[in-house]
């Protein structure tokens, strides 16, 4: 799961982000409304944590964008304004939740577990599609006769096409969700990573095919 942290307190930003990884997430970090902008129109995060006071743009308008945009996903708005028209006003706007500062960082990931509809503890998730299930604890994809080691980015591109079956998926989509949206990655190396999902798929006997959509991208389908 990729998050995006968007706060002007960058020692804050940076604790936040440093927890997010500890905790097993993958984040990105920006401390001004243009930056929010660009990294969130990338449409590679899963949540963005969105800071209401920020140079340059309020987050509101930012989230007012993103939505706009068609971006689905998951905000949570932190403020240190905490008058209920404030808090109204962001969820109206399309927040999933808000947040007054100062926060606990335990309450923090509770309110993105939340909204992510995601279990208590992120090492316990399985993800199914079809014949398949991807362990996000350990790594593995299980098939109907055996199962095999993923390495992280293998795993990272199966989890975005299992929560995206029968759906073609840009290359740029892609790149950015699994690499980053400032990685400079070569379109080669996501044709291997497509070229090794594939012989594992066909490891585990599964029926499950990742489809190429020329000159868009892949989508994961189950054969009928």
């Amino acid at each position: 799961m990729r998050v995006l942290v968007v706060e002007d307190d960058t020692d804050l930003c940076n604790i936040i982000s440093d927890r997010l990884n500890r905790e097993g997430y993958k984040s990105d970090i920006c401390h001004d409304g243009e930056d929010a902008v660009y990294y969130a129109s990338q449409n590679a995060y899963d949540l963005i944590l969105l800071d209401r006071m920020l140079p340059g743009q309020s987050g509101t308008d930012i989230l007012k964008h993103i939505r706009a945009s068609g971006i689905q996903a998951h905000v949570i708005i932190t403020t240190a304004l905490n008058a209920i028209g404030d808090r109204i006003e962001g969820l109206d706007t399309g927040a999933d939740d808000y947040l007054v500062k100062p926060y606990d960082m335990d309450e923090l990931l509770a309110r993105i577990r939340a909204v992510s509809r995601r279990p208590a503890k992120i090492e316990d998730d399985n993800i199914v599609f079809a014949d398949i299930t991807l362990s996000l604890t350990n790594l593995t994809l299980t098939g109907p006769s055996d199962a095999r080691e993923l390495s992280g980015r293998e795993a990272a591109l199966m989890e975005m096409f299992i929560k995206n079956p029968n759906r073609v998926l840009k290359r740029a989509s892609i790149i950015a969700k699994v690499w980053g949206p400032d990685t400079d990655v070569e379109d080669g190396n996501l044709d291997n990573y497509i070229h090794f999902l594939r012989r594992r798929l066909k490891a585990v006997n599964s029926s499950v095919m990742i489809r190429t959509a020329r000159g868009l991208g892949y989508s994961l389908e189950a054969n009928k």
